[in-house]
């Protein structure tokens, strides 16, 4: 038979290594994710607005995290107001959607069954917005609006993004 203070340090020896065996990455709840940085993503949207600016295109640049919420924005010079709006939603889309946004506008237009997402608050289905991806991790979107033309703004967000694609390994 065992006595009480013997089962009590037999407990406490049972749990010390049981603890020893559970790490912070095996804990339950918790998940690990990459964040771009806030001077990495100024970076970005600042290549793109560059980009579309040595063009003769005023435009303006958003970077999302993987929730689609905003990071960094600049308003390039001479960019109307609604740019920065609509940067977002593309941002938003690429973001939400794993995929740059105006491939999803393509998809769902050949799907009668998914238009309703046209009507998803801050989904903007045009070209313009491209996911930022560690491996095949989405972790943030760029958005360029203001070009003339979906596929400029795509253009743009792709060089804000080649910009800074060394730094996401």
């Amino acid at each position: 038979m065992i006595g009480k203070s013997t089962w009590c340090l037999l407990s406490i020896a049972a749990v010390t290594l049981a603890a020893g065996f559970v790490t912070p990455a095996q804990a339950q709840g918790l998940l690990t994710t990459h964040r771009v940085s806030a001077p990495l993503a100024l970076e970005a949207v600042g290549a793109a607005v560059a980009q579309c600016a040595s063009q003769g295109y005023f435009t303006s640049a958003v970077v999302v995290d993987a929730s689609g919420t905003r990071q960094a924005v600049l308003r390039g010079d001479n960019a109307g107001i609604h740019t920065m709006d609509s940067a977002m939603g593309k941002a938003y889309t690429a973001s939400t959607f794993k995929s740059e946004s105006g491939a999803i506008a393509t998809r769902l237009q050949g799907n009668p069954a998914s238009a309703g997402l046209a009507y998803v608050p801050g989904v903007l289905l045009v070209q313009g917005g491209v996911p930022i991806k560690i491996g095949d991790e989405v972790i943030g979107a760029v958005g360029v609006s203001g070009a003339p033309g979906g596929d400029k703004d795509e253009a743009c967000a792709k060089a804000g993004l080649d910009k800074v694609a060394d730094q996401l390994k």
